[in-house]
């Protein structure tokens, strides 16, 4: 019988379930069973794809082309079960099926409620995640308890062990243990309404984790438990991590919190293997290079907005036992203040993604300077249009060159819009989304960095390189070191002369890992190293540049 974990949230919003629920799983994975990731998240919307990054930071695309919650992101780089587009379902995709039903006359002209027929959809999408050799879902809930649009959601969970049975269901209650400076003392009371609230609904929690600043006390944890009718070793305290958010894993072992949800579930395991998670802070703790990368993007101050780069980053540099300083570059101030200015002394380079046309100027003036001064570069999706557009202005001799997406009459439309999206006149969904293979050019850096011919990506774009342009671009030095297998479309390029300048049009930041760095993140690291360290011996040993190794 597949057993099941509720993760919900109370007191505040981002207290952090997404990335609690992803430790959880990794735990039980690390005890040798199979675990399964989903969220329901309460907005209407259908997915988050045609959501703005400031409202709902960065969409985390599937294999499989599934639009998703940034949470995502999390369960992938923790776990290793797959996601899959029943990972993730919003209030929106719940009506919108039931409403489909009641269309087709399958409710047999019933009246269609909340309870049950939205509900019992609910928990058909639960039940559908662990219905093949699956030992353990986790579902987390989004939002907060009290929120109006979660109380769906949390009905369907409350009704959900009346046919799993109780012994098979799991309640965790993730909360805030505030500290109040002025008192200087923690309060518990928020703790105690948000659990009150939750069992007015009919759940009752079987474990509370308590985020918090400071250690909670024996006296503090006594009193949580006594006020939400749980005894003291099922309070669990989670203190905020500054250091590293791969910690959170080993903090919850610490306080036996795997051990107390197997012994719940009846679940015989060995004990957690974390070894690689200690392997990886060590070597966060203990960086033998310190390099400085620079993201220039149109979202930039929003660091929820490029996530999984920021991770992939982290990621690489935990692969070279190196501490990586992000500098966050919004591509409008590149515009204002010029890339001298903004991007001197960084190692290397990064442009990602994004749509619409602000700071388009800024990301090419950042990719001229890259490319001019022999910085390592890495352009991702836009970041590899906006390397196609500034090499084809100042490189190749395509005046005005540019994409059809910021000047649909340029006179060099360099990027043009994908011949497959030319009738689509909706948004969601709409895209060239999910996992694309693509073939390697052999001896490109990208072949070597991968170490095979034949690769798959995850895409999520409408515009592409423009293939009318594509010897005009080889006769000017760029090496297109990634097409499609049937060579149509341009999937990775390359300056075989640069120190590194590779751009992708996929995203490639959704398949790293702390444990495995992502190939391309990683050349793009040590490429940035090997920067520092030059820099660094000629300037205290010149002597020793051709001899020193990083």
């Amino acid at each position: 019988m597949t057993k099941h974990i509720f993760v919900t949230g109370g007191v505040v919003s981002s207290i952090g379930k997404g990335l609690t629920s992803a430790s959880i799983g990794m735990l039980l994975e690390a005890r040798g069973l199979r675990v399964r990731m989903q969220k329901l998240d309460p907005y209407i919307n259908v997915d988050p794809g045609t959501m703005s990054p400031y409202q709902h930071g960065e969409v985390y695309v599937l294999d499989d082309g599934s639009e998703t919650d940034l949470d995502l992101g999390h369960y992938e780089r923790f776990t290793e079960g797959p996601l899959t587009r029943n990972s993730n379902y919003t209030t929106g995709q719940i009506y919108l099926r039931v409403i489909e039903k009641e269309r087709k006359g399958q409710f047999l002209g019933k009246t269609v409620q909340v309870i049950p027929h939205i509900t019992d959809e609910i928990k058909s999408v639960i039940r559908k995640v662990g219905e093949k050799d699956v030992d353990v879902v986790i579902t987390e809930i989004g939002g907060t308890v009290g929120d109006i649009e979660s109380l769906p959601f949390l009905e369907a969970i409350r009704q959900y062990p009346l046919a799993a049975g109780r012994e098979n269901c799991l309640f965790i209650h993730l909360t805030l243990v505030p500290y109040l400076k002025a008192a200087g003392e923690l309060k518990t009371k928020p703790t105690q309404h948000s659990v009150g609230q939750l069992r007015q609904i009919g759940i009752q929690p079987d474990i509370l984790i308590c985020r918090c600043e400071q250690s909670i006390t024996r006296d503090e944890r006594d009193k949580i438990a006594l006020f939400c009718n749980l005894p003291p070793q099922a309070v669990i305290e989670e203190r905020d991590k500054d250091f590293s958010i791969y910690e959170v894993p080993l903090s919850l072992v610490s306080n036996g919190l795997d051990e107390q949800i197997c012994q719940r579930l009846g679940l015989s395991t060995q004990p957690p293997n974390v070894e690689p998670y200690n392997d990886l802070l060590h070597r966060l703790r203990n960086p033998k290079h310190e390099i400085s990368i620079a993201v220039v993007g149109k979202y930039a101050e929003h660091k929820d907005a490029y996530k999984s780069i920021y991770e992939s980053l982290d990621h690489a540099g935990i692969h070279h036992h190196a501490q990586i300083r992000v500098g966050r570059i919004q591509s409008a101030d590149v515009e204002d203040e010029g890339a001298e200015c903004l991007l001197s002394g960084y190692d290397g380079i990064l442009v990602p993604g994004g749509f619409g046309e602000r700071g388009i100027e800024g990301k090419l003036q950042a990719v001229r300077y890259a490319r001019e001064k022999d910085i390592p570069f890495f352009g991702i999706c836009l970041g590899m249009q906006c390397a196609v557009i500034e090499y084809g202005r100042n490189v190749a001799g395509l005046d005005g060159a540019n994409s059809t997406e910021f000047d649909k009459d340029t006179a060099n439309p360099v990027i043009c819009l994908l011949d497959e999206q030319h009738e689509i006149t909706q948004m969601g969904g709409t895209m060239r989304l999910g996992s694309q293979p693509a073939v390697l050019v052999d001896g490109s850096k990208s072949k070597l960095a991968y170490g095979k011919s034949s690769i798959d990506e995850r895409h999520r774009h409408r515009y592409e390189f423009n293939n009318e342009y594509r010897q005009q671009f080889r006769d000017a030095g760029l090496e297109f070191a990634g097409t499609s297998p049937d060579g149509k479309l341009v999937e990775i390029i390359e300056l075989p002369q640069h120190s590194w300048f590779v751009a992708v049009q996929y995203h490639p930041e959704f398949k790293s890992k702390p444990t495995r760095a992502h190939p391309l993140f990683a050349g793009f690291v040590r490429a940035a190293i090997d920067r520092r360290s030059g820099r660094q011996l000629k300037k205290f040993a010149p002597e020793e540049s051709n001899t020193q190794t990083v």
